[in-house]
């Protein structure tokens, strides 16, 4: 091998070479798609209102346009590089989320979660679970010796800081999130199973008094429990559910088509662009639809696994780990509480519910990855 090839391996073109193409196209295909439905969401509520049916895609467009740069850069900067500066993006994680529920932070239906930049709202939430991924990676790599009770203690910390935060704006869904992530990342870390077995009773006890400590607010709590039995709440608090499976069972196989549809076109289904962005697909383009942009994820998910896998060290494992439980989860509970077998949460559907910050913080995920897959060459060689 020539010294001239070398370097071209080594540099910026071998490590394009070097990215997993399925993980790219499938997020590309994703993200794409997740614009469009957008657009067929909220075309018709914003015409009617007089204004501009391209409103809404106008700007998915522009936050996925600049998430794909954000990934494409975090594809090629070496993560190690970036694994230095782990506990800087830690703190400024837990920084951001103290910041938004200061006099700086923007108040909007109860919730204080977004700093309003002009016509942009920044939502800081978004970007706490990769902090997290970050600072706890970081901490498990940097220890020499297996993790005792101490580090199991820190681990916690560091993940249940941000989570309780997070949920005190009130954002339920990313909190469980984050808590998804921490107990992931213990897993994966190699955390003694008796501290494991201790760690899913107190969770369990844990989850049962705050149901009745009132430390969630009552439309949390009714939320929570309306998908166990929707049919006693769907003129209130269930009625996201009822409408949801409407507008899904409505479309059969094939869908009534984009822009049709009346769940949609009627915005019977609150947030639909949001958080309910499935309840869209499940209506204008049927079983057909749905399982594709599942297939899509399925193969994201993969891909994922495979970076993770790939991984020369256990800093690069736990960063794809981290991020693969955040996707995984996400996408299992956002799809779940629209068909019903999950509680309502207020988590985004991966790169196709409207919003910049969270395109951003999951592209920003998918180059991660693929930064970390594409050292497999450079190993294996």
């Amino acid at each position: 091998m020539t010294q001239l090839t070398v370097r071209r391996e080594a540099g910026i073109w071998g490590r394009i070479s070097r990215l997993d193409l399925l993980l790219v196209l499938s997020t590309l295909a994703i993200g794409a798609f997740g614009v469009i439905m957008v657009y067929s969401a909220t075309k018709v509520q914003l015409m009617h209102a007089g204004i501009s049916g391209y409103y809404y895609f106008e700007r998915q467009a522009i936050y996925f346009a600049l998430g794909v740069v954000v990934m494409v850069v975090l594809a090629l900067i070496d993560y190690q590089r970036l694994a230095h500066f782990a506990y800087i993006i830690y703190g400024a994680s837990i920084l951001g989320l103290l910041a938004v529920l200061s006099p700086v932070g923007t108040s909007q239906l109860g919730s204080q979660r977004w700093f309003q930049l002009g016509p942009i709202q920044v939502q800081p939430s978004e970007f706490a679970p990769i902090g997290v991924i970050f600072g706890i990676s970081a901490y498990v790599a940097n220890r020499e010796d297996p993790l005792d009770l101490r580090a199991v203690i820190t681990i916690l910390l560091m993940g249940g800081i941000p989570m309780v935060l997070v949920i005190k704006q009130p954002d339920l869904g990313t909190g469980i999130v984050i808590g998804i992530i921490t107990a992931l990342l213990l897993v994966m870390a190699g955390v003694p199973a008796r501290y494991l077995l201790a760690l899913v009773i107190i969770g369990v006890v844990g989850i049962v008094a705050i149901l009745h400590v009132g430390f969630l607010k009552s439309y949390q709590l009714h939320r929570l429990l309306s998908f166990l039995n929707p049919k006693a709440n769907a003129s209130s608090f269930g009625y996201n559910l009822a409408q949801s499976k409407i507008a899904i069972g409505s479309g059969h196989i094939f869908g009534v088509g984009l822009f049709k549809g009346s769940q949609t076109t009627l915005a019977f289904v609150p947030s639909q662009q949001t958080d309910f962005i499935f309840t869209a697909i499940g209506e204008q383009l049927g079983f057909v639809g749905c399982a594709g942009l599942l297939l899509g994820y399925a193969i994201l998910i993969w891909r994922l696994w495979s970076a993770m896998r790939w991984s020369k060290d256990i800093t690069g494992t736990l960063i794809v780990a981290g991020g693969l439980a955040w996707i995984g989860y996400s996408v299992f509970q956002n799809v779940g509480m629209t068909i019903g077998i999950m509680p309502i949460t207020g988590i985004p559907l991966p790169l196709i519910s409207y919003g910049g910050s969270a395109m951003l913080a999951f592209l920003a995920m998918v180059g991660l990855a693929l930064n970390i897959g594409s050292q497999r060459a450079r190993v294996r060689a």
